[in-house]
């Protein structure tokens, strides 16, 4: 039995004049989504809240029985994977109903990462190169690949890591909400164990650190709150050059008596 704790952040950082990251944390539902807007002004505002606001929406009006989702079922995934890749599925048609709508929206975008679970299992959702890490047993994973040019050129062999980190090209999404008529979307499952943590982010955070930076952050974190605010300062500390979202997801274990569920 598991209990979910979770705690999030969103920063303008140091160089931007608005923010076009957006988050949700729906304990309820055990939902988890970050959206970094693209398109300049405010129009990546206006998808990355376009995007959280229809994949929760989605998610609240559904069940784990609903088999009518506009999207077809993948038999390889579980229920509550379905419809966490449904939800992305319906938040990418509704960025585009909107740029469809109003001529000036032209161009925006978004990336997303989203994770729900079903008290034992884990799914985690993205397009784009918003990301989403695994802190267990003492090991630090990147459970997401970014869908950007640079990182299918490592992929290939054609550039290192290290070069990526600083290859111009490094902020080209090859994957966003809002761009194809149709979007690609990741799933990957997870079995929770008591312990684990989960990081879900923007480039924001990703660009200003390192994962070793990072992983030093939540080896020394005592709490959610105190890890969120803690890499929001030190990616600002290094230039803060974008905005900066991060959501901190905890799994304890629920004790004797407790029901298992997310945390208030």
């Amino acid at each position: 039995m598991i209990r979910l704790k979770a705690s999030g952040l969103s920063d303008v950082g140091l160089a931007r004049t608005h923010n076009e990251d957006c988050f949700e944390i729906d304990q309820d539902l055990q939902l988890f989504v970050v959206a970094d807007g693209m398109g300049g002004h405010s129009h990546g505002e206006v998808a990355s809240r376009i995007a959280v606001t229809a994949i929760h929406d989605f998610i609240e009006q559904t069940t784990e029985d609903d088999m009518t989702w506009p999207v077809p079922y993948d038999t390889r995934l579980r229920r509550h994977s379905n419809r966490l890749k449904a939800a992305v599925r319906v938040a990418h048609d509704k960025v585009l109903r909107a740029i469809r709508h109003d001529g000036s929206l032209v161009g925006m975008g978004t990336t997303v990462v989203g994770m729900i679970t079903d008290h034992t299992t884990a799914a985690v959702a993205h397009v784009g190169d918003s990301r989403a890490y695994r802190w267990r047993g003492g090991k630090f994973e990147l459970l997401t690949q970014d869908h950007t040019w640079v990182n299918e050129q490592v992929v290939a062999g054609y550039l290192s890591e290290e070069q990526a980190r600083s290859h111009p090209l490094k902020n080209v999404v090859t994957r966003a909400l809002g761009g194809e008529a149709e979007v690609l979307v990741d799933v990957k499952e997870i079995e929770l164990q008591p312990g684990d943590q989960y990081l879900l982010c923007s480039d924001g955070l990703t660009t200003m650190l390192s994962d070793a930076d990072i992983e030093a952050q939540v080896k020394a974190a005592t709490s959610p709150e105190q890890l969120c605010r803690g890499l929001v300062k030190e990616a600002n500390a290094r230039g803060g050059l974008d905005n900066i979202t991060v959501i901190l997801v905890a799994v304890d274990a629920a004790s004797d008596g407790d029901e298992a569920g997310p945390d208030a």
